[in-house]
């Protein structure tokens, strides 16, 4: 087994089970992209199995901290059974889980989302990619299932000299085209592309989300709603679920509109209730606003603007800035449910631009929740970093 010695002093963060190891922290030792390595400490002691990484920045992730694991085909099927069995537990109202979150599940760079009959799978570091025919056959034997579609295809492969890779990795069907699957959430059908979806094919995060939102628009008597960002229309059909008589989603993707407005007439609601715009949100923000336009109800989902703490001031002003407009096109006592899915903007953070925005537009309001990823997305106290998703529900206060 080849060893990776620490600089002294360096040590501290695996000791208390944080599972990097970044390039500067490392006195001694290399190894073959994703072989597993004994971890020491400057004086010789063991603080982790992991995954080495030459092209990262994270150079190792731990897989494990006990001296006595084996690392080897039975221990990714532990894992992958343990984490299965969290999510069984769990009350979702959904036939589609998030059956593997990363370094929460003690997995680091592995994505496994369940549609259905279908598994869906993400490989984004070095080890993970390794062993990945392991990793395939215990997620079949695990859950029963016979299909896994592979979605390898994010950004954060290039850190790690990996190559984009999709395709079938087992059990692909007689037409290996078809990777569209029609899945429940909270009683409404939606549907899912695994090959050309975001992420593994859809936002199984915001799940509860959306939930939240279908009570809330019941709640507080919603009738016009704006979701911008809409993607393929999951707060729309919980909009129209919760009684909306007009929702209107504004996205810079046609074909994800097109499903929206398929998912709209899917689940029995009357297609001209809802109105789908083809183009960048901004710029539809003002123009709503020049039109004078005003909504009981706005959604603000947008895509990641900060992957790091470094991009955070840029991400920042694009946050304020859309937040600003929404606010501005609120009625009064309306209701704002608002997002950030970027690692390097906190919770914290996200309050303050949003307050910001508020202030600039001469608006204050209620925060009626905070909201964060399904618990099928689970963040553990070792690895802060897991928490992406956070979300502020905001009643716009009545003058």
């Amino acid at each position: 087994m080849k060893v990776i010695k620490l600089r002294d002093g360096k040590e501290r963060s695996l000791l208390k089970r944080h599972p990097w190891v970044f390039e500067g922290s490392i006195a001694s030792g290399r190894a073959d992209v994703g072989e597993t390595v004994r971890v020491e400490s400057h004086a010789g002691e063991f603080l982790a199995w992991g995954a080495y990484s030459p092209a990262s920045s994270i150079r190792v992730r731990a897989w494990s901290f006990a001296a006595a694991e084996r690392i080897d085909a039975s221990f990714f099927e532990r894992r992958i059974a343990r984490a299965v069995a969290v999510r069984v537990r769990l009350p979702i109202e959904s036939d589609a889980v998030r059956l593997v979150h990363g370094e929460a599940d003690g997995l680091p760079g592995l994505v496994v989302d369940r549609y259905g009959d279908t598994l869906s799978a993400q490989f984004t570091a070095a080890g993970v990619e390794r062993w990945k025919g392991v990793i395939a056959d215990a997620l079949l034997k695990v859950t029963g299932l016979q299909r896994l579609y592979e979605r390898s295809d994010a950004s954060v492969r290039e850190l790690e000299g990996l190559p984009p890779i999709t395709g079938w990795l087992r059990g692909a069907p007689t037409d290996a085209g078809d990777t569209v699957i029609t899945i429940r959430e909270q009683g409404w059908q939606l549907t899912v592309d695994v090959a050309r979806g975001h992420k593994t094919g859809y936002y199984l995060d915001q799940r509860d989300s959306r939930k939240l939102f279908a009570d809330s628009v019941r709640h507080f008597g919603v009738q016009r709603v704006l979701n911008c960002y809409s993607y393929t229309g999951g707060f729309s059909v919980a909009a129209l679920a919760g009684g909306a008589a007009e929702v209107t989603s504004v996205d810079s993707s046609g074909p994800a509109l097109e499903r929206a407005s398929v998912h709209v007439t899917l689940n029995g609601f009357d297609a001209t209730r809802h109105t789908a715009i083809d183009a960048d949100v901004n710029a539809t923000l003002r123009r709503f606003i020049d039109e004078g336009r005003r909504f009981d109800a706005i959604v603000l989902d947008p895509p990641k603007f900060a992957s790091t703490a470094a991009q955070a001031e840029r991400a920042a002003r694009a946050y304020k800035d859309i937040n600003r407009l929404a606010f501005g096109l609120l009625e009064p006592g309306g209701l704002l449910f608002t997002f950030s899915c970027s690692g390097g903007v906190s919770a914290d953070l996200f309050h303050k631009i949003v307050a910001g925005a508020g202030l600039d537009a001469g608006i204050d309001g209620q925060i009626h929740a905070r909201t964060g990823a399904a618990p099928d997305h689970p963040m553990t106290v070792t690895f802060p970093e897991g928490e992406y998703l956070k979300g502020l529900v905001i009643v716009k206060q009545i003058t």
